[in-house]
């Protein structure tokens, strides 16, 4: 009974040894400033969010009002080789394994039919009408990325991610028409052979994560989502409108009031 005693004794001495431990490791770890905690309606941020003026890239979920800017996006095209995807081939399908990255591909790498270099610099392209809310780069590896919101015509908030970009053309905020450039075909840096990495997936706010994943949450395979969203047959070719509408020196927004001096001043 004695040596029961002794080692329970023992057993319960470790354990409030290790809860000590972790709560003394609790305490000394300092919480960065968070941006916005008025109410839980009023947040902005999700909590405990350091705030070191940087992209709030990593977790960050849409307000209403960001949601409200979102457009609809009623067809989708690919991003790649021409306003109609052509002269490309899927060098990583989507969801592929990988044993040298130890996950599965979590979009598809669309390339120049020529291969290695051959499209570094060619022009990508907007998959959606949709609004800019990521452009950066998050990390050395990623390059520089893109990532566009959009609404689709079954009402799910999606996301294209351009990714390994040699440069971007649109800056954060801007709404972008489907098939407008919006960047060059990069390297990620050097990193790979010239090549778009292009995801897309279903959210209501952004996380850049990984290329490479054993799980695939909120990713969508592109190219089974991009032939259901193609809101139009296959061979019918035609351009976004939303560039032109917004285009306040464009013929369908310029107004012929007699009298006035300055068409300009009326476009301002």
């Amino acid at each position: 009974m004695k040596i029961f005693s002794a080692t329970t004794f023992i057993l319960i001495l470790i354990g409030a040894l290790m809860l000590a431990g972790v709560l003394w490791r609790e305490s000394a770890h300092k919480l960065g400033p968070i941006e916005n905690l008025n109410s839980m309606q009023g947040a902005d941020a999700p909590l405990f969010l350091p705030k070191d003026g940087e992209p709030r890239h990593r977790l960050h979920q849409f307000n209403a009002w960001q949601l409200a800017t979102i457009p609809h996006a009623h067809r989708f095209d690919a991003p790649m080789g021409t306003e109609n995807g052509g002269l490309t081939f899927n060098a990583q399908k989507f969801w592929k394994m990988n044993d040298e990255q130890g996950g599965h591909h979590t979009g598809d790498d669309l390339d120049g039919l020529g291969g290695m270099d051959s499209d570094l610099g060619d022009p990508v392209f907007a998959a959606a009408d949709g609004l800019v809310v990521y452009s950066g780069e998050p990390s050395p590896g990623w390059g520089k990325v893109l990532i566009l919101a959009h609404r689709s015509a079954d009402r799910r908030w999606l996301q294209s991610m351009y990714a390994g970009l040699l440069r971007i053309d649109v800056p954060m905020g801007k709404l972008v028409g489907r098939g407008q450039r919006i960047g060059l075909v990069g390297t990620a840096n050097g990193d790979d052979p010239a090549h778009l990495h292009f995801e897309l997936r279903e959210s209501r706010g952004v996380e850049i994560g990984s290329a490479y994943s054993m799980f695939a949450m909120n990713r969508l395979d592109p190219e089974e989502t991009l032939a259901e969203l193609r809101g139009a047959p296959a061979d019918r070719l035609s351009s976004s409108l939303l560039p032109i509408a917004l285009d306040k020196k464009g013929m369908w927004n310029t107004l012929e009031i007699e009298g006035a001096e300055k068409l300009g001043e009326l476009q301002e």
